[in-house]
C-alpha cells in the first residue's frame, strides 16, 4: 500500500543514476538510492541492477512491493517464480543495450581477425621487421554464423551486411529468413568462418560449443561469446586453440563471474572483456531509463514493455 502521505516510494537496489530516473517520476513518486529497512518495508517499486539478488528473504522485507524492474533481460538472480506467486511482475528491458552488445561482437571479431594485440606488441616492442609473420585477415567475403536470432542476433546481422559478410543463423524459436536459416547448430558451424553466440543459458544449452562441435567447425574459425559464459566449454576451446583448429576466441562472458583463471586466458588468439560490452555509458542509460519507465507504468496501471515469466 502507499504510505500515509500518498508518496509512492521506488527503491534502487544497486547503483542507479538518479538523473536518469527522476524525470520519469510523477509528483507523488520518490526515488530512494540507499534504502533502509524502513524504506524497503514501504517501497512499492524496486529498480534492480544486474548484480543484485532478489530472493524470498528480500521479498519478505518488502510487503508493499508492486513491481520489480530489472535492468537488462537476465533474471538469474531474481526469484521470478516467487515474485509471480506474490503477484509482483518482474519488468525487464529487452533491446536497451542491443546496439552496444552487437558492436561489442564486432570489436572482438575485428580485434582477432585483424590481429590487433600481436601487431600492437610488435610496434610497442620495436619488432617492426617481424610484421610479415603476422597473418592479418578480412571479414569481406567470409561467412558469419549467428546462434540465437533475437534482437541482438538480428542487429549483428544488420552490421554484418556492411562488412559484406554472408550471414547464417540458427534459432529454433525465432523467425529467420529462409536465405540464411540453418536447420541445426551443426549445419551452421560447418558452414561458418566466424560464429557469434546469442542464446540463453539453459540446461540444454550448457556447453553448446563443445569438443565435438569445435571439431566440426572449419579450420581457422573464430568464435565470439557475448551472451552467457556457460555456452562454451573452455577446456575444449583451449585444446582447439592449441591445435590451431580454432583461430580465435572472443569472450565477454564467463561462468562464474568473476571467473577463476583458465589457461585459455593466456592464449595469444583470445580477447577478453569483463562482461562490459553491453554496459556502455549509453547502453546503461537506456536500460536504467527503460527499467524506471517499466516501474512507473506498472504503478500507474499501464502494461510495461516486457515482463519476465517464471
Amino acid at each position: 500500500m502507499a504510505s500515509l502521505n500518498n508518496t509512492q516510494k521506488l527503491v534502487a537496489l544497486g547503483s542507479v543514476e538518479p538523473d536518469l530516473v527522476r524525470p520519469l517520476l510523477a509528483e507523488n513518486q520518490q526515488l530512494v538510492l540507499d534504502p533502509t529497512e524502513e524504506d524497503l518495508a514501504t517501497a512499492e517499486a524496486a529498480i534492480v541492477r544486474a548484480a543484485y539478488r532478489v530472493d524470498r528473504e528480500l521479498l519478505d522485507k518488502m510487503p508493499s512491493l508492486k513491481v520489480i524492474a530489472r535492468t537488462g533481460v537476465g533474471t538469474d538472480l531474481v526469484d521470478v517464480a516467487e515474485a509471480d506467486r506474490r503477484g509482483i511482475p518482474v519488468v525487464i528491458t529487452p533491446g536497451s543495450n542491443t546496439a552496444s552488445v552487437a558492436e561489442g561482437v564486432f570489436a572482438h571479431l575485428l580485434a582477432l581477425v585483424k590481429r590487433l594485440a600481436p601487431l600492437t606488441a610488435l610496434v610497442r616492442e620495436g619488432r617492426w621487421e617481424e610484421r610479415s609473420g603476422v597473418d592479418v585477415g578480412d571479414l569481406e567475403g567470409f561467412t558469419l554464423g549467428i546462434i540465437g536470432y533475437g534482437r541482438i542476433g538480428r542487429r549483428v546481422a544488420r552490421i554484418a551486411e556492411a562488412f559484406d559478410l554472408a550471414v547464417l543463423a540458427y534459432d529454433p524459436y525465432a523467425e529467420i529468413p529462409e536465405t540464411c536459416r540453418c536447420a541445426t547448430v551443426e549445419e551452421l558451424l560447418e558452414r561458418s568462418d566466424f560464429v557469434t553466440l546469442h542464446a540463453p543459458l539453459t540446461p540444454e544449452n550448457r556447453n553448446l560449443i563443445n569438443a565435438d562441435r569445435l571439431e566440426a567447425m572449419r579450420p581457422g574459425a573464430v568464435i565470439i561469446n557475448c551472451s552467457r559464459g556457460g555456452l562454451v566449454d573452455l577446456d575444449a576451446a583451449y585444446q582447439a586453440l592449441q591445435s590451431g583448429h580454432l583461430a580465435g576466441l572472443g569472450l565477454d562472458v564467463f561462468d562464474p563471474e568473476p571467473p577463476a583463471h583458465h589457461p585459455v586466458f593466456d592464449h595469444d588468439n583470445v580477447t577478453l572483456t569483463p562482461h562490459l560490452m553491453g554496459f556502455t555509458k549509453q547502453g546503461m542509460a537506456h536500460t536504467v531509463r527503460d527499467a524506471a519507465q517499466g516501474a512507473v507504468d506498472v504503478l500507474a496501471g499501464r502494461a510495461p514493455m516486457a515482463v519476465a515469466r517464471p
